[in-house]
This record gives C-alpha cells, structure tokens and sequence, in this order.
C-alpha cells in the first residue's frame, strides 16, 4: 500500500506540473492567465518527499546507472553510508543481480515488474517501473509485514470460500434430488436453480485460484518444469470438446510441432482452458476455433482466434478487469461465465514473466494473444 501511494503521489504531481505548464513561443511576451493561478509545488518539495518516504527509491537511466537514491532504499540494500552510489552502474554499486534483472526486463518489456529475494535474512521486494527513454524506477520494500498480511488474506479468501463450498454443494444434491421428483414447470425451475448453484460454485473456485495466483511470485523455479504447449492445447481443447461438438466448433491448431515452455503445467492448463472457452462462446455454429504456436527469440506467442463480431472499445479496456463481461449480444453460447477467466489468465501470464493481451483480427473476430517464456 505504501508503494502504491508514493507511485501514485508522483504520477498525479508529475501530471499537474506537466499540465500547466506550456512552452512561451519565441518573442512572445508573457501573459497573465484568465484561470485562476494555481500551487504548484516545486521540484525541491518532491525531492523532499521521496528522500523521506517510508519506501525505498531509486531511479536509473537507460544504462542502469543510479541518478536518485533515498536513505530508506540505502538502508534496505544495506549500502555503507560513506559510500557514494549516485552516478554509478547498478551491478557496482548493490550486491546480487536480481535488481538489476528485473530493471532490464522492464525495460525489454515495457511493464512494471517485481521480484522478491534476501539480503543476509532480511526478506525484500523489489517493483521495475519503466519509463520514457528506458529510464526505470526502482521501489524497494521490507517484506515482514507484507507476508503477514498476504497470509491473512489468502485465510480469509481460503476461509470464506471453504464455507461457501460446503453449503452449495448441499444444495446442489437438494437440487437433483428435486429434478428427479418434479415434472413439468417445476422441473424447468429446478433447472435453473441447479445451473445457478453450479455457477455459484465455480465462481467460489476462482476466486480461491486468483487469491492463490496473487500471492505467487514470478517464475517461481520451484513450481516449473519443461512443458509442451502443443500438447497443453490438446488436452485444454480435449475438455471443451462436448461443449465444442454440440454448436460443431472445431479447433485448428496450427505451429511447430516442438514448442517446450518453462511453466507450471496445471496453471498453463488452466489459462489455454479459459482462452479456449473464451473462443467456443463467442463463436457462430460450426465455425473453428483456431490457435497458433509462433515463435519470437526467448517467447512463444500463443494466438486463440474465435470467429465471432470482436472486441469493443470498452472490452479492450476492462475484459482483464475481475467481474468484467461484454455485451451479451457478443455471446453466441447459453453458458455463462464468472466473469474472473481472463483475469486469471492475466495472473498466470504475470506468474511466468509473460503477458497477455486482446485486438480484433483484420478478417474478423477477436485474439488473444498469451506470451510465456521458452523452456531451456
């Protein structure tokens, strides 16, 4: 939370400087403004704040060397006082490499990035925001209470949906009890009564799974191993096939025959799962699903194609946002989702060092594009 607030101090003060300031023309003479003068608070007051911020701060250049450094991050690297790190390369100046491989990944990819590790027995977690120019900042923090609190949330969540499993799943017997009793209109209700409850549980399961993915750091080596993505398709695809096979929508799985990823398996399962749902409801009959396996130097692009009307402007906005669904009128299938797939996606492909994003295809539909990182 308190790296999230100083962020967000300096974006609004960095906007509001840049906003009211504009360029005077040459030979022009100054004027007085018809607006009302407003307080702009100076360079040297900024300063001031990020040297007494209860975070660490650091920002670097494009070649990684220091500008600005706070006491608060010399004090979590442990940096001797005496010692002069400002103007000197990264790697020189802080012990270790892992600082100084998340600023080149957020450079290489032009997202924030995070990473947590030790220093003698002292836990610290590190955020890469990248800027203009391949300019990055650096925010540095303890880890102590933060594994505190994480731990209580992912209880709570654990907690609240254990609760929520035991009475659904009651209910869900209740209900077929029921539907083999009732004819007629009363069946049609308990009908839907069951489909409700299925979908109630299957959003109390996602949630769980989110919790689970939030609190996981990226590429997580414990977790990982070699794994086939063509392989992954089939299997993810080989689940959906029913619900595929009643609207006869196939798949058409175009790529290399090898496409090795270092993952974790069930979790990719999961993510090509969702996209490819994803795909089978925005699909018309009897149209295909198609996937593509592309490779692009250290990544795998995995491309999932539906044939349906495409992405709005507001779906590219939100459709990675939790609870977010589309127009209605986009889906072409019954069933109903919980509206956290593609939010979970999202976290997995963070998990993995990757990403994934949405654009509409020139001939027509939408794809989703999910980025991993080669195995080897």
């Amino acid at each position: 939370m308190a790296l999230l607030l100083v962020l967000l101090i300096g974006l609004a003060l960095g906007y509001g400087l840049a906003r009211d300031w504009t360029p005077p023309r040459p030979g022009s003479k100054p004027r007085r403004s018809s607006l009302p003068r407003r307080q702009l608070v100076k360079p040297a007051q900024l300063q001031a704040w990020i040297e007494a911020a209860p975070v660490g701060w650091i920002s670097l250049d494009a070649e990684l060397r220091i500008h600005a450094i706070n006491p608060r991050a010399e004090q979590l690297l442990k940096l001797p006082r005496a010692q002069l790190t400002r103007g000197r390369l990264l790697n020189e100046a802080v012990a270790g490499a892992e600082l100084e491989a998340i600023a080149r990944l957020a450079q290489a990819q032009a997202r924030p990035q995070r990473v947590e590790w030790l220093i003698d027995s002292d836990a610290l977690e590190a955020y890469a925001l990248p800027g203009e120019d391949g300019w990055v900042a650096l925010l540095l923090q303890s880890r102590r209470s933060l594994e505190a609190q994480l731990e209580q949330q992912e209880r709570w969540v654990s907690d609240v949906a254990h609760e929520l499993k035991t009475p659904l799943t009651a209910l869900l017997l209740v209900g077929e009890s029921l539907a083999s009793q009732v004819e007629g209109r009363h069946a049609l209700l308990v009908q839907r009564l069951q489909r409700e409850l299925q979908r109630l549980q299957e959003l109390v399961g996602d949630l769980l799974e989110l919790s689970r993915l939030e609190n996981l750091l990226p590429r997580e080596e414990g977790r990982y191993d070699l794994v086939e993505l063509r392989e992954l398709v089939e299997a993810a695809w080989a689940s959906l096939r029913p619900l595929a096979d009643q609207r006869q929508i196939s798949l058409a799985l175009s790529g290399p025959s090898a496409c090795q990823a270092r993952g974790d398996g069930p979790r990719l399962h999961r993510a090509l799962l969702n996209l490819l749902d994803n795909a089978v409801r925005y699909s018309p009959e009897a149209a295909s699903v198609e996937v593509g396996l592309r490779s692009s130097g250290d990544w795998w692009l995995v491309d999932v194609r539906d044939h349906g009307v495409g992405l709005s402007d507001e779906d590219r906005s939100h459709m990675f946002e939790r609870f977010y669904r589309g127009d209605p009128s986009r889906v072409r299938s019954q069933r109903v989702g919980s509206g956290l797939g593609l939010a979970i996606v999202q976290q997995i492909a963070v998990t993995h060092g990757g990403r994934i994003q949405g654009r509409n295809h020139p001939q027509g539909g939408a794809v989703m594009e999910l980025v991993l990182p080669k195995g080897g």
